[in-house]
C-alpha cells in the first residue's frame, strides 16, 4: 500500500546551512544588499555551485540573518516529515563579522535549539572544514566543534573540492572530533572515485560518508562500506545536476538495497548491501526538498546509523 512519505518520521542528515536557505530569503536578502538574486540553477560543475555557494552565504550579513536561516532550515526540514535535522556549517565565514567564532558558533546552536523545540523535533550540527584552507584550520574547528560536542554539535565533517585536495592530511583534525566522541561524517567519493573513499575511511576513520556513490567503482570497497557499516549520506538530484553521473544514466548507475532506499530506487543494474540515506544536500540550490527525490524514504531508526536521538 503506498504510504504518504511527508508523514513518515525522517532524520535529515546531508544538508548545507545556507544551501538549504529558501529562495525567498535569498531574493529578499538580494534585495536588502541591492544586488541581483543570485541564480541557484543552471551550473554544470562543482567550481560553479561553489561560486554560486559563496554568494548566497556572503548575503547573510547580521545575526538576524543568520538565526532566520536556521529558523527556517529548522522549519522546512519539520514541515516535511523530518525528526531530526543536521546541517553542515562552517562558522570561520561569519567570523569576525557577527563575533567570535565562538559566537557564531553559538548563535546558530541556540537557534537551532529553539526552533527544534518549538517543532518538536531534534536539531544537531555537523561542524565542516574546508579542504582549500589549511589543515590547522581544520584543527582549529575540531577544538571548536569538541568543544561544543554534548551541545548541539554531533559530528565532524570535510567539504570542497575533493579532486584537488585529498583527505589525508586532514587525519590530525578528525582524530581530535572523534576523541571527543563526534561522527566523522567527510564529503568523499563525489569528484573522486574510490580513492577519496577509502582515505575518509583510513584517515579520517569516516562513520558516515557525504555522497560516497562512486564507492560503486570498487566492489571490494562496497563489501567493506557494508561490513564496517559506513553510512552513505547520497545527493542524487545533486549528483545528477553537478554532473558525477550523467543524466542518462541517472537512474541506473547504482542500486542500495538496504530498507531505507531498496523501496525507492529504481531499477538499476548494480545492487550492494552498504547503508544509505538520501538527503537533499542543498534544496536551495537543487530542486529537492526533504520528502522528495533528495531524502530519506524510510523511518529513522532502519538506517539513522550513529546519529542522538531526537529529543
Amino acid at each position: 500500500m503506498p504510504r504518504d512519505l511527508q508523514l513518515l518520521p525522517k532524520a535529515h542528515l546531508h544538508l548545507h546551512l545556507e544551501g538549504a536557505m529558501r529562495p525567498a530569503t535569498l531574493a529578499e536578502l538580494a534585495s536588502e544588499a541591492g544586488v541581483p538574486t543570485p541564480p541557484v540553477r543552471g551550473y554544470t560543475s562543482f567550481a560553479e555551485f561553489g561560486l554560486q555557494y559563496r554568494v548566497a552565504s556572503a548575503l547573510i550579513v547580521t545575526e538576524d540573518h543568520l538565526r532566520r536561516v536556521v529558523r527556517e532550515v529548522v522549519d522546512d526540514a519539520a514541515d516535511d516529515g523530518a525528526v531530526w535535522v543536521e546541517p553542515h556549517f562552517y562558522p570561520p565565514r561569519y567570523a569576525g563579522q557577527l563575533g567570535s567564532i565562538d559566537e557564531v558558533m553559538e548563535i546558530v546552536l541556540d537557534e537551532g535549539q529553539r526552533a527544534a523545540a518549538a517543532r518538536g523535533i531534534g536539531c544537531g550540527w555537523i561542524v565542516s572544514a574546508l579542504r582549500d584552507f589549511d589543515p590547522d584550520q581544520a584543527v582549529e574547528l575540531a577544538t571548536l566543534a569538541a568543544k561544543y560536542a554534548g551541545s548541539g554539535v554531533v559530528a565532524f565533517g570535510l567539504a570542497a573540492d575533493e579532486a584537488l585536495y585529498p583527505p589525508e592530511p586532514f587525519a590530525e583534525a578528525f582524530a581530535v572530533a572523534r576523541d571527543a566522541g563526534l561522527i566523522s561524517a567527510p564529503h568523499a567519493g563525489e569528484l573522486v572515485g574510490p580513492a577519496s573513499v577509502y582515505g575518509a575511511l583510513d584517515a579520517l576513520g569516516a562513520q558516515r560518508i557525504c555522497h560516497g556513490v562512486r564507492a560503486i567503482e570498487d566492489p571490494a570497497l562496497v563489501e567493506r562500506l557494508a561490513v564496517e557499516e559506513v553510512v552513505l549520506d547520497v545527493c542524487p538530484t545533486s549528483n545528477v545536476m553537478l554532473a558525477v553521473v550523467p543524466r542518462s544514466r541517472s537512474t541506473r548507475s547504482w542500486r542500495c538495497s538496504t530498507p531505507a532506499c531498496a523501496a525507492r530506487s529504481p531499477p538499476t543494474t548494480r545492487s550492494c548491501s552498504a547503508r544509505a540515506c538520501s538527503p537533499s544536500t542543498s534544496s536551495c540550490a537543487t530542486p529537492s526538498a526533504c520528502p522528495t527525490s533528495g531524502s530519506p524514504s524510510s523511518p529513522a531508526p532502519a538506517w539513522w546509523a550513529r546519529a542522538p536521538p531526537a529529543s
